[in-house]
């Protein structure tokens, strides 16, 4: 059977369950899969964290090393994220450099961390103009069953709340803690016959019109956005979008983050 034909079947399958108000596994619309964080997983790594979401599986490492700063903000820190799609993960990965998919799910981790200010980067700055520290988020997918980038997201923001600066081995006194002052999440909806359904499965990634991520910050505002695909949301969907990420952003919140 083609390729062609096994995806108008899948397309039909969640088509069709969708009218009838139903997931292929069996949760609601605004439903997220459950969670399981760990953190400290790397041992070599300055903070680290793996995420199940549901069977997605995703590895953040974090490093640092002291490096120079940007021309126009010389008094503060880098932040590098890159993302790796394993083709262990997915029969639909490929070996080599970070494909266009790959990039732009880094980049709207990227994007939140950033657009959040959830590091203070001006206290990674050594030496105004000449020494500041440079932080690599490095994201590894371990097996893709959808909705990459909230996993990516979530253990990304963990990963850098238990980091540490390597002080110690630089020779500039003890360790200390990653100054992390806000903990945004992602959450995902894609849009299936004009119903937002939240935290997709490959299947409804595979064959929805449109996705869009929404990360939040703790006090409820928006500090990244991303759309992709061809379908067009209306402004009541993406209303609705907005209020579903950022309820599910603050029950992930709560019940993960606030615990580390």
């Amino acid at each position: 059977m083609s390729n062609e034909i096994m995806t108008r079947l899948a397309k039909d399958y969640v088509y069709n369950l969708m009218l009838k108000g139903e997931r292929e596994d069996g949760r609601s619309f605004d439903e997220i899969r459950d969670i399981t964080l760990e953190t400290n997983v790397i041992e070599k790594a300055e903070g680290s964290a793996k995420i199940h979401l549901g069977a997605t599986q995703v590895l953040v490492g974090i490093k640092l090393q002291i490096g120079t700063p940007f021309p126009d903000s010389p008094d503060k820190g880098v932040i590098i994220t890159s993302l790796e799609l394993n083709p262990i993960a997915s029969p639909s990965f490929e070996a080599g450099p970070p494909r266009e998919k790959a990039i732009e799910m880094a980049r709207v981790v990227d994007r939140g961390i950033r657009e959040s200010g959830a590091i203070d980067l001006n206290k990674l700055c050594i030496t105004e103009g000449e020494q500041v520290w440079i932080v690599f988020i490095d994201i590894h997918v371990l097996n893709d069953e959808g909705n990459i980038v909230d996993a990516s997201s979530l253990a990304a923001i963990a990963a850098l709340m238990t980091a540490k600066i390597p002080l110690e081995r630089e020779g500039r006194g003890d360790d200390m803690m990653m100054p992390v002052r806000e903990m945004p999440v992602g959450v995902t909806l894609v849009d299936i016959g004009g119903e937002m359904m939240v935290d997709p499965v490959r299947n409804e990634e595979d064959i929805c019109e449109t996705k869009l991520t929404v990360v939040s910050n703790q006090d409820g505002s928006i500090c990244a956005m991303q759309k992709s695909g061809e379908g067009v949301l209306s402004v009541e969907q993406i209303l609705l979008a907005v209020d579903i990420a950022c309820k599910k952003a603050a029950e992930i919140r709560e019940n993960y983050l606030l615990n580390i």
